[in-house]
This record gives C-alpha cells, structure tokens and sequence, in this order.
C-alpha cells in the first residue's frame, strides 16, 4: 500500500504508536510480579505514561509544523479566485524560499498580463483610423454610383472589424483572468443592456423581462460581461416575436445566465453549430457569424461556457454559465 500523503503516514505513524504502548502495557500487567508491591508497580508504569504523553505532544508539535502548509494551500486558492495578488504570511524558514519564488512568478506574470493589454489597446486604436477611411472611401464609392461595389466592400469591412474585435476580447479576456480582483455585478451589467436594446428595437414593440438577485457578481470585467450578454441578448432580440427573458441564478461556485425568446427556435443540430465561427442560422441575414463565436471564446477564457436549448415559450434558450466572484 502507497500513503502519498504525508498526513496518512503520519496517521500510520501514530497507529503503530499505539500499539508499541499496548504491547509494553500488556507486558507490565503480565510479566512484573503480582505480589510485588504499588511502588514497583508504579516503577513500571511511569515510562509507559510518560510515552504516551510524548507521543501526544510529538502529534500535537507536527500538526504545529504542517499548518504553514495549509495556510499556504488557502493563500493560493485566494490568488486562484482572484481575491489577493500575492502570497501573505508567516512560514517557516524551509518554506520561504519556495513562497518567495512564487511571489516573483506572480508579480512577473502580472506584469507581462499588463504589457499584453497595453499592446491590444495599441493596436485597437492603430486599426480604428484606417478602417474608419475605408469607411468613408465606401461611402463616396456608393455615392458616385457603384453601389454594388460598394456594399460588397462595405461587407468586408465590417468582417474585417468583427474579426479584430474577436481576436481583442480574446486577447482582453485571456489578459483580465490572470488579473486578480476582477469582477462586474451582474444585474447593474444586465439592466444597462436591456435598457439599450429597449430603445434598438422600440419600433417592434418586444417586452424585455429581468429576473436577477442585485448580489449577483461573477469574476470577469465589466466590459467583456457586457460584451457576452449583449452579443446573446442582441441575438434573442432579433428573433424573438414580441417577448425577451433574462434571469441569473447561483449555482455552488457559478453564476448561470438564461436569455430566453419566444421566436421560431432552432433546431437541435444547429444549436452547436451556431457557436461557431462563421455559422449563421439566416445564411441571408447580416452579420459575420461571429456574435455568438465570439461569446463562447470569451466564456472559454473565464473557465465558463455557453450551450444553446429549447426556450419555455417555443424559441431560443442561451444558457451562459461564468465564474462567481467570491465575496471578501
């Protein structure tokens, strides 16, 4: 048998403790004289009992001795759910090696997550300029006329623009993980949304409904949750008749998302195809097919995912499923 924790040798250890002592007590009972007398007797005693008091306070000093290493193991699950940058404490001589060598890897990691979002800011203003000219070059080609070509070049465009925006939330989220700390409150994120997309698609007349507890907080930014819901919300939107529900609920470690619509719904085979890049369920609807691709890169970057279903009234059901923010 294999005990790869030192905690299970240890238990071992004092097993077989114990039964040493038993062994020895039961050679005192039965092996000094019966009619010696309660000195000699307590001349055997002594020793047994002065074991056992040793071995108590040998278990006692190496539980003393592990502790470092479970406030060391809380430490990391506190930097692993983003509620501290570094590793605190006390620990013992053995041990502060090793803590300070993972503080430096941390305070290197976080550094270099910084220059990363600095360069994709950098480049996300380096690309707004140009595109924005092909913009206005498209608008003087369709004003002079060339309204084909122009729409053609209009529709490269705007692929063009979604592509860099997929490729900056990714490189954005992948960046912001490793950030501890990060987190947005869910209901302030939803309500902002749903406002926005009341006034969008106020010529249709949809009903929006919003089910979410105020206490609500996953560990992703603000900016990319925002950029998630509203990319599925704006998608339930467009297909939905005349009604839209958003509800967040709190499962164990998780915050799930449910944005419901009562449009024609989506047949089960699509439903996974339509995560993916390039897919629309419309082929002759606008769009780059990136909406929803772009959400699930996302959600992959926070350990979180999106699944499509069968909405309650007939439509589509969006499930998004992220990280909670462990409250401090």
């Amino acid at each position: 048998m294999k005990f790869h924790s030192l905690q299970r040798r240890l238990v071992l250890l004092f097993v077989v403790w114990v039964l040493a002592l038993c062994v020895l007590a039961t050679f005192a009972v039965h092996f000094f004289p019966r009619d010696s007398t309660w000195a000699w007797r307590l001349h055997y005693a002594m020793p047994i009992g002065a074991g056992v008091v040793f071995m108590v306070a040998g278990v006692f000093i190496v539980r003393r001795g592990l502790s470092p290493f479970w406030v060391l193991r809380e430490r990391l699950a506190e930097v692993r759910d983003g509620r501290s940058a570094r590793l605190d404490g006390e620990y013992p001589v053995e041990v502060t090696p090793l803590v300070d060598d993972l503080n430096m890897l941390l305070e290197d990691r976080e550094r270099r997550v910084a220059r990363a979002v600095a360069k994709a800011g950098d480049l996300a203003h380096g690309l707004k300029t140009p595109i924005a000219v092909l913009l206005q070059d498209i608008e003087r080609t369709d004003t002079a006329g060339q309204h084909e070509l122009a729409a053609s070049m209009r529709r490269q465009v705007e692929r063009m623009r979604r592509q860099v925006d997929s490729h900056l939330a990714q490189a954005r989220a992948t960046a912001s993980a490793a950030v501890p700390g990060a987190g947005a409150n869910v209901a302030d994120a939803i309500c902002g949304l749903v406002r926005t997309m009341e006034r969008l698609y106020a010529e249709r007349g949809l009903s929006i409904g919003v089910d979410v507890p105020p206490e609500l907080t996953v560990r992703v930014p603000l900016e990319d949750l925002e950029e998630m819901v509203g990319n599925v919300l704006d998608n339930a939107c467009k297909w939905a008749a005349s009604h839209v529900s958003v509800t967040a609920t709190s499962r164990a470690s998780c915050i799930v998302v449910h944005v419901d619509d009562d449009g024609p719904g989506l047949a089960a085979s699509m439903r996974e195809q339509v995560l993916r890049r390039g897919v629309r369920a419309d082929e002759g609807s606008p769009g780059s097919g990136l909406g929803l691709a772009i959400v699930r890169d996302l959600a992959d970057a926070y350990t979180g995912s999106i699944v499509l279903d069968r909405a309650p009234a007939g439509g589509v059901r969006a499930i998004l499923t992220l990280p909670s923010q462990p409250r401090s």
